[in-house]
């Protein structure tokens, strides 16, 4: 397996990491206990502490001193992370036949900032954009959507809709215009070629291999929500791209626990 690519930040592989195996001993690592893991990432240990210090600024750490120094996952990172678990491990793509939710959005001037939230939220939730002020996303995802935007208080600002694509036009074109494939394509692309398969010798490689594969894959469901076949190009690389991080963390995960245990 290729080396992390530059574009994955130290910080990505700690949450990766805290999402893995801190939350099932209720969400606290030690300093000591992630230096040691992100080492077997070569990540040395001025990087770990300098991203540890950005996760907390942004609000995903928090520092809590039990026998030693530790950080534990905040009430918000652990949402995001339970948000994230159903779209990065599961399998299933929407169909035509679930229909299609719209969100439309008005924010007053005064609330800019509540209007960039939004649209970051619903970008990162992996929505299109119809028009200006109107978004799209299969209609499986409407019960995410409902809690993040009552997690973040900004339901009072918002609309969701169920609907159906009546006419007019080809909604493969369309497709094409509310979310950008080819750049998408290209990410899948790069994923497959970074994983190729290998069977790593020790658990510790296998524990290194299953965070980059991890961390390299979830960005990915939320780019692609997953959109229906039926709208989608012939032999969709994202279904190889599946194909290929479900396979590897059947092989990896258990082995990746195993030394993550080890090191605590």
């Amino acid at each position: 397996m290729t080396a992390v690519p530059e574009t994955v930040q130290p910080r990505h592989l700690i949450v990766t990491v805290y999402g893995l195996y801190a939350r099932e001993t209720g969400g606290w690592m030690s300093v000591a206990r992630i230096i040691s893991l992100l080492a077997d990432l070569n990540v040395d240990e001025p990087a770990v502490r300098s991203s540890i210090s950005r996760l907390k600024r942004r609000g995903m750490l928090e520092p809590v001193r039990k026998s030693v120094a530790g950080y534990q996952l905040s009430t918000e990172a652990e949402a995001i992370l339970r948000e994230g678990d159903h779209r990065i491990f599961q399998r299933d793509r929407a169909t035509l036949a679930d229909g299609w939710l719209l969100a439309v959005f008005s924010v007053p001037e005064s609330e800019r900032y509540k209007r960039h939230l939004l649209r970051t939220q619903l970008t990162r939730l992996g929505f299109g954009t119809t028009t200006p002020g109107v978004w799209i996303a299969p209609a499986n995802l409407r019960d995410t959507t409902e809690d993040m935007l009552r997690r973040l208080d900004l339901a009072r600002y918002a609309d969701l809709f169920h609907s159906d694509h009546l006419a007019f036009g080809d909604l493969r074109t369309k497709i094409r215009l509310w979310w950008d494939l080819d750049q998408l394509e290209r990410l899948y692309e790069d994923f497959v070629r970074a994983h190729s398969r290998r069977r790593p010798r020790t658990d510790r490689e296998a524990f290194a291999d299953y965070v980059r594969l991890l961390t390299d894959w979830r960005r990915l469901p939320y780019l692609d929500p997953g959109l229906p076949k039926e709208v989608l190009p012939p032999r969709w690389i994202g279904i190889r791209a599946a194909d290929t991080f479900f396979t590897l963390q059947a092989q990896l995960a258990e082995r990746a626990k195993r030394h993550a245990v080890m090191t605590s």
